[in-house]
């Protein structure tokens, strides 16, 4: 990559990066959740959380349309891509030939393959604007939004170590606002473990070290974990017209989409992924119910866009692309990749502050590959793409490895298992599942930032509402765990001040309870 630096992006929008994301929807498996709670966060089971998955989702799903699984009334729009190509006829059908099953991976078991669900409504992008704040906006009198603002601080009594309101920037006007129950931060996992530290709250070697007064010490950032995704393996085709490039779209599609909303074109398509297989390793030590690694497939790759976008999210190397994939893209050449991705990596990063200015980053190192085991759980589930892409439906639309070699490696056999290894290493880059860094976890836990109420431990009136509290990396996208975080912590929240306000109201002697 340019520089040897992960592009990180963060969505700096109404939605936040449920604005920008690839829209996957996938909650996780049971066992992330009973983990959670055997870990010492009690509410946090499966059993428990799957209410509040349920609660925000509106699915429309083919052949799932009574599953207890999934709900149909919530404001979330869950459904099936209408664009499918014949590439993901094929990866489906070839999976199952290849031994792995039909599933739904929302549903009773995960481990499988199927057709993506996504967060979208007739075929565009249902973000968490969309879904809960754009219907309430204009009807909720107890609702402000503020665009082009920026938090600067929590603001906490030292002494009582109480929080009682936020200061932030807006349009370059700095503002003061005062909490009158408690506040709740909702930066993510990056911004917020940031804002704790900045407000004195964090490892009190790094507070120390650029001036912070240490008002509760924590491990604030000191893990985090993170989904590696190889980009590949790379299949050509006989095909012609599955792969989407820019001068497939036809004006056509344009006016069906968005005059007409029709969902079936390409422009329906969720960046071009199409199916999700999840599947078992032979080196796996965990239960046959429980992921290792997830196949993606991409209706193309890195060359389907030009150059123009997947490139530049992944601060990818003109070189490097130049010598790999431009002659895919200057050919029209049908392709399909499949990106495989480590559910459990071993590898653990972290971040911290290098200074005190919170319109700068802090320090974010992933470590990724620190442990090389997770490079072989990677190297695992290309062999499983391959055995797939071996499979008699594969092989009925040509499927054959793209055999140009990665830049770096062409001193390896292709397609040997350290050719492989070097190609995991050159060319992975993350799919933004960062967790960990505000860690949930019972007081007993000296690793953990947030209780399972998600009040920061130490300090009063003040909760974390994020992906940052996910205490280990999940076997799902993040998206889809982030509004049940949000779901069950609204529940919490209400549940917790209507209980105070009644036994105030008990101890004055005005009602019976």
């Amino acid at each position: 990559m340019n520089n040897n630096e992960c592009a990180l992006p963060r969505g700096k929008i109404l939605g936040g990066t449920s604005s920008i994301n690839y829209m996957i929807y996938n909650r996780g498996n049971r066992r992330d959740y009973d983990r959670w709670s055997e870990a010492g966060n009690k509410g946090w089971s499966y059993a428990e959380v799957l209410p509040h998955f349920l609660k925000s989702e509106r699915a429309h799903l083919a052949g799932l349309e009574s599953s207890v699984y999934h709900n149909y009334s919530g404001p979330l729009s869950v459904e099936d891509v209408g664009y499918r190509t014949a590439f993901a006829h094929a990866f489906i059908s070839g999976a199952q030939e290849a031994g792995h099953l039909h599933t739904d991976y929302n549903g009773e078991t995960q481990v499988g393959v199927s057709y993506v669900q996504a967060t979208t409504q007739n075929g565009r992008r249902h973000s968490a604007y969309r879904a809960f704040l754009a219907p309430v906006m204009k009807v909720r009198s107890n609702l402000r939004v503020l665009t082009l603002a920026h938090a600067l601080r929590i603001l906490i009594d030292p002494a009582t170590k109480v929080a009682y309101g936020i200061e932030f920037v807006h349009k370059k006007i700095t503002y003061t606002f005062k909490a009158r129950k408690e506040v709740i931060l909702s930066a993510g996992a990056f911004n917020s473990p940031q804002l704790l530290m900045l407000s004195g709250i964090g490892p009190a070697d790094n507070l120390k070290a650029i001036g912070v007064p240490v008002i509760q010490e924590l491990p604030v950032g000191k893990l985090m974990y993170d989904h590696m995704s190889h980009v590949g393996p790379v299949f050509l085709t006989n095909t012609t017209g599955q792969t989407t490039y820019p001068t497939s779209i036809t004006l056509n599609d344009a006016k069906r989409f968005f005059l007409f909303g029709d969902s079936t074109t390409r422009l329906s398509s969720i960046g071009g992924v199409e199916c999700l297989a999840f599947i078992k390793i032979p080196s796996s030590q965990r239960p046959p119910d429980w992921p290792d690694v997830e196949l993606i497939t991409v209706l193309g790759g890195m060359a389907s866009d030009d150059g123009t976008g997947l490139k530049e999210g992944a601060n990818l190397r003109q070189d490097l692309y130049d010598q790999l994939y431009l002659p895919l893209q200057l050919a029209r050449q049908d392709h399909l990749t499949v990106l495989v991705m480590d559910f459990h990596p071993k590898s653990v990063g972290r971040l911290w502050l290098h200074n005190r200015d919170p319109l700068r980053w802090p320090v974010i190192d992933p470590k990724y590959f620190s442990n090389a085991e997770d490079i072989e759980h990677i190297l695992e589930g290309i062999k499983a793409a391959i055995r797939i892409g071996q499979s008699p439906a594969m092989q009925r639309i040509g499927a054959r490895l793209y055999d140009k070699p990665v830049p770096g490696c062409e001193h390896f056999l292709f397609a040997s298992d350290d050719y492989w290894r070097c190609s995991i290493r050159t060319l992975s880059y993350t799919l933004h599942h960062q967790v960990a860094t505000c860690r949930m976890g019972p007081t007993s836990d000296v690793t953990a930032v947030v209780d399972p109420q998600l009040k920061v431990h130490g300090i009063r009136k003040l909760r974390v509402v994020d992906t940052s509290i996910i205490p280990f990396p999940p076997t799902a996208h993040t998206n889809a765990p982030a509004f049940m975080i949000g779901e069950k912590a609204a529940d919490m929240i209400r549940a917790g001040w209507q209980d105070e306000t009644q036994v105030r109201v008990d101890t004055n002697n005005l009602i019976d309870i």
